[in-house]
């Protein structure tokens, strides 16, 4: 059984990639790094996929949607 990977790394990979996503190509991305079938957790949720932790992330604000698609922003990652 895979550890679980706090939404912060992924949010870390996304600024380090220096790219915009798409929602599959972030899956894409997520799963090349650290997995397919790997959960992840955050400050508030835990037992996520990378589908379920793209659309908590989306839904709490954390992307920056330009029209080539989104990425996030160092000050979108909380510091606790």
């Amino acid at each position: 059984m895979t550890d679980s990977i706090h939404g912060h790394a992924v949010m870390e990979m996304m600024l380090e990639a220096n790219t915009q996503f798409s929602r599959e190509s972030l899956k894409q991305a997520i799963e090349a790094k650290f997995g397919v079938g790997t959960k992840f957790h955050t400050c508030s949720a835990s037992d996520m996929d990378a589908n379920a932790l793209i659309e908590f992330l989306a839904a709490r604000g954390k992307f920056v949607e330009t029209d080539a698609g989104f990425n996030t922003a160092k000050e979108k990652i909380c510091n606790h």
